[in-house]
């Protein structure tokens, strides 16, 4: 019945999510069959997924996963059923048209690691300077063009779909809150301001007194600028390089925890900012004649280099004698930030870490997941359909061997010992499979509620019997004895009275 499900319902899976989550795994622990039966340590196991995969009204990619991505429930992910349909996507279907994205995307750092930081010098060749400025100029084509591309495409798609989020009343499209779309959007204006402040561009100005393609001139402005940009750019680049950790689970969740834990830094970040400012106008306001605390910048700066431990140790003598103020000051400054904020910093890193570590692979996984749903997409529908074909939903799994089942599954082996049942998922009843004929009773139905008890009392009822019994199986040697000896006392007394 579970096609019946789907083609009257399909969007069963959108609905539980909505209004019963908790029926989730009743219906995807539905979709799995596990053998009672072991061989050489294995378990035969059918997962009953074409629904998951396929919409089977127009043998489209199913929208499930899309779903269960939209709940963002860590555990649900980990479905077991959940895991092979998507794990299938992936290397099927996703992992090598997501690898091809992200080689361009890393050749593109290559190639501006070489035009930035590797070619070049304090007086470099004719040869270099080509191949500096061939490098910058497929960065601002190749790359800044291409992201841009990509964000307008976003763009539309948010607008036509509807999917405007407002954020403080401001109308936001939804894709930037995908980090890896607004950190691409970031990067494509670093890009542009680069472009504007490009030194090969305005030298071009002084090319009769400097070679070609030179990349310092005199107008050293627009040189800081772009090496300002450069160095923000550079680290963008290598940040949104961070998602190639998805073809390993245990690194993408690593990845997560340190995202999650991240979150506790910048809080303490934001305290430590909060009492250097404190101090610093409080310690600037004391009557006193230290240079270091002669202004509020200035004292922001001393207190940080007396957190960081960089502050001269003779300088702290001057401090004693010039106001004890001060010192008092800054003692409890080094006690609230060595002492209080510190130990505060390691207990929510602990606490968070503790929090994020036992959903970690199921975070990583719907990283994943978000990736398959937006590469399965894009694929072309001749790719699609040999997919399918390859999955042969048509054909009927067996159950155990020679026992013919259902078909739309897939069948895989696992060992005895990860997932035992003595129970078999499958109920099978004899007669006639006439659809005129009644329904049979459920033998296991019947031993619910009440009737457990009473089988119960029987059973006590029964012992308590067998129990009785074997006493009493001991008595009847005595008992006869007595009543032989009653019989015969009758008896002898009979006879003597006839005697008489």
């Amino acid at each position: 019945g579970v096609d019946e499900l789907f083609t009257r319902h399909p969007e069963v899976i959108q609905r539980l999510c909505n209004s019963a989550p908790n029926l989730l795994w009743t219906l995807l622990d539905g979709l799995v069959w596990r053998s009672r039966q072991a061989f050489n340590g294995k378990r035969r196991v059918n997962f009953y997924v074409r629904n998951l995969v396929q919409d089977i009204a127009d043998d489209n990619f199913s929208r499930a996963l899309e779903w269960l991505v939209e709940r963002n429930d860590p555990k649900i992910i980990c479905h077991s059923a959940v895991v092979l349909f998507a794990d299938l996507l992936w290397t099927r279907m996703a992992q090598y048209d997501f690898l091809l994205g992200r080689c361009y995307f890393l050749f593109c750092l290559c190639v501006f690691i070489a035009g930035q930081a590797i070619l070049g010098g304090v007086e470099p060749s004719m040869a270099e300077r080509t191949a500096i400025f061939v490098c910058r100029i497929f960065i601002y084509l190749g790359s800044m063009c291409r992201i841009l591309y990509c964000q307008i495409k976003l763009l539309y798609d948010d607008i036509k779909n509807g999917a405007i989020v407002r954020t403080y009343k401001v109308p936001l499209p939804q894709y930037l809150f995908n980090l890896q779309d607004s950190g691409s959007l970031l990067l494509m204006w670093i890009l542009v301001l680069m472009l504007i402040q490009e030194p090969i561009l305005h030298c071009l100005a002084y090319s009769e007194q400097f070679a070609l393609f030179a990349t310092s001139c005199m107008d050293p402005g627009p040189k800081e600028a772009y090496a300002v940009f450069s160095g923000f750019a550079m680290l963008l680049y290598w940040l949104l390089l961070v998602n190639l950790s998805i073809f390993s689970m245990k690194i993408s969740a690593f990845v997560l925890v340190c995202g999650r834990v991240l979150v506790e830094v910048c809080l303490f970040l934001m305290a430590f900012l909060f009492l250097i400012v404190a101090f610093a106008t409080a310690i600037t306001a004391f009557h006193h004649s230290l240079y270091e605390f002669s202004s509020v910048d200035k004292g922001m700066k001393t207190l940080l280099d007396i957190a960081l431990g960089m502050y001269p140790t003779e300088n702290y003598k001057i401090m004693m004698k010039e106001s004890v103020w001060v010192e008092i000051a800054v003692i409890v400054f080094m006690i609230l930030v060595a002492v209080v904020l510190l130990n505060l910093l390691i207990a929510q890193l602990n606490m968070a870490y503790k929090l994020a570590h036992a959903d970690m692979e199921g975070y990583a996984r719907l990283t994943r997941a978000g990736i398959i749903v937006t590469t399965v997409e894009q694929v072309s529908r001749k790719r699609w359909r040999k997919f399918l074909e390859s999955l042969n939903f048509e054909q009927r799994l067996e159950f155990n061997e020679g026992d013919i089942g259902v078909a739309g599954g897939i069948q895989v082996y696992e060992p005895s010992n990860e997932n035992p049942t003595t129970v078999d998922s499958v109920r099978r009843f004899g007669g006639s499979t006439a659809p005129n004929m009644p329904w049979p009773q459920d033998p296991l139905a019947e031993d619910q509620g009440s009737d457990r008890l009473e089988k119960l009392e029987k059973l006590v009822v029964k012992a308590m019997k067998t129990i009785t019994g074997k006493k009493g199986g001991n008595k009847p040697t005595g008992n006869s004895s007595a009543s032989g000896l009653q019989t015969g006392s009758s008896v002898s007394g009979s006879s003597q009275g006839a005697g008489e």
